[in-house]
């Protein structure tokens, strides 16, 4: 197929191979943002003229990803998910999300910066926005450049140091705005997906699903910078394509794509989101959050599938932060973490300080815990844990959400102490693993 009119209606991509054959293409790149040269710092078209995302320029394109990578390098995904997780409902997703990512980059007045970024999203993508917005857009914008930049120079930036910030700055800002919208669709999509709770397979093989039959990003545009043949296609400079994402997800083959494994709502090639990993932890944990009853059930199911394995021990201790672990050990810290914290929310909800514990937690290793594990030991754990996994949903199914982040007592909220609890019984299966296959801890401990 050949296009020879640039303003010609975009040509459409609908399959899978012909998707990623477009996205894999150095020569198309998202539409560059227009030459704002001249704009004010600080201002949104500085902004867009000044982030990976819409950069054409291939130099200039691969420095400014990495330093959007750099930044997302240090986040903890597994605390993202967490705080997502123990987040107290009500606030809009989208305002939750960016605080959560601004929180993690160590940005100052995280609820700040997120009402500013739903601001600025507004007309990140392209849609300029309308006359009365557009000042307090670029009020926005000015305010997340003064909470980003670690400079003071702001728009009197000179020399190259200042100017390096400056941009270091645009791609900090731009993290959080990419992130605003798609992440809190993604939430949106897999709620209506599961509307009566998660699935057996959890938030996860929600996400996996809903990526794939209903994406938050339905379509993705490419613009050729100059001429070229990809995917049956012939585009001349400056034309552009249309890769229908619902489409080409609904074309790919069973089992994904060996060598460039995703979805294909965060893109592919040179111009993939670089923060897919931290939107679904967040996505993740926003729907935990919503149902925290399956949470622990969830994590209880989780220990024991990989406490199945453990009849297989070989009686050697596996050592995993500095401390041993075997499948007795790791079943009593399980049941350990599970009454510890049931006993604090009852002791708090009838106004008494919980009893402080006298575990001896990990870093003792008893005479107990380095027997063979059998399988009437199984037998025996998957009693007393499913046992306490149903306490602690009933118990979680009673509290409304009041209750659930405005709890009595000091300590965490109820909701913030099932993730915990959640993320520990993780942990300590983890510590063991899977039998043959993994020792190294798994989830979200």
């Amino acid at each position: 197929m050949t296009i020879t009119d640039p303003s010609a209606r975009p040509s459409r991509v609908t399959t899978h191979t012909g998707a990623r054959a477009v996205l894999h293409q150095p020569l198309l790149v998202p539409e560059p943002a227009a030459d704002a040269t001249d704009a004010p710092v600080g201002t949104l078209a500085w902004l867009r003229a000044s982030v990976a995302r819409f950069t054409g320029d291939a130099r200039a394109h691969a420095r400014r990803r990495a330093r959007a990578e750099a930044e997302l390098a240090g986040l903890d995904l597994r605390e993202l998910r967490q705080a997502a997780a123990g987040s107290a409902v009500g606030a809009d997703d989208r305002h939750t999300v960016v605080r959560l990512l601004a929180e993690a980059l160590g940005l100052p007045d995280p609820g700040a910066v997120a009402d500013a970024v739903v601001t600025v999203s507004a007309g990140y993508f392209g849609e300029e926005p309308a006359p009365s917005r557009a000042e307090a857009v670029d009020g926005a914008v000015a305010s997340l450049l003064a909470r980003t930049a670690r400079t003071g120079q702001g728009d009197r930036a000179e020399g190259l140091e200042e100017l390096e910030e400056l941009e270091a700055a645009a791609q900090r800002i731009g993290l959080l705005v990419q992130a605003c919208e798609a992440t809190a669709r993604l939430v949106e999509h897999a709620r209506r997906a599961a509307p009566d709770g998660l699935p057996p397979g959890g938030a996860d093989a929600l996400l996996a699903e809903v990526l794939r039959q209903d994406p938050p990003v339905t379509a993705l545009r490419r613009r050729a910078l100059a001429d070229v043949r990809v995917g049956g296609l012939d585009l001349r400079a400056g034309e552009v394509v249309l890769v229908d994402v619902t489409a080409a997800e609904s074309d790919a083959p069973v089992g994904g794509v060996h060598d460039d494994p995703g979805p294909l709502a965060f893109g592919a090639g040179p111009h993939r989101c670089p923060g897919r990993a931290q939107a679904v932890a967040l996505a993740a944990g926003l729907l935990e959050r919503d149902d925290p009853a399956a949470q622990v059930t969830g994590a209880v199911a989780r220990a024991l599938d990989l406490a199945a394995t453990w009849t297989a021990w070989d009686g050697r201790p596996l050592v995993v932060d500095g401390r041993v672990y075997t499948p007795h050990k790791a079943v009593r810290r399980i049941a350990d973490h599970l009454v510890d914290h049931l006993a604090e929310w009852e002791a708090r909800l009838v106004g008494r300080e919980p009893q402080p514990d006298h575990w001896h937690a990990s870093a003792t290793t008893t005479p107990a815990d380095l027997a063979p594990f059998t399988a009437e030991d199984l037998d025996e754990a998957r009693s007393r844990l499913v046992r306490l996994g149903r306490i602690w949903a009933d118990r979680l199914g009673a509290a409304d959400d009041a209750q659930l982040d405005r709890s009595p007592g000091r300590g965490w909220s109820f909701r913030l102490l099932a993730t915990h609890v959640a993320g520990s019984l993780d942990y300590y299966a983890g510590a063991v693993g899977r039998l043959g296959t993994a020792t190294a801890p798994e989830g979200r401990g």
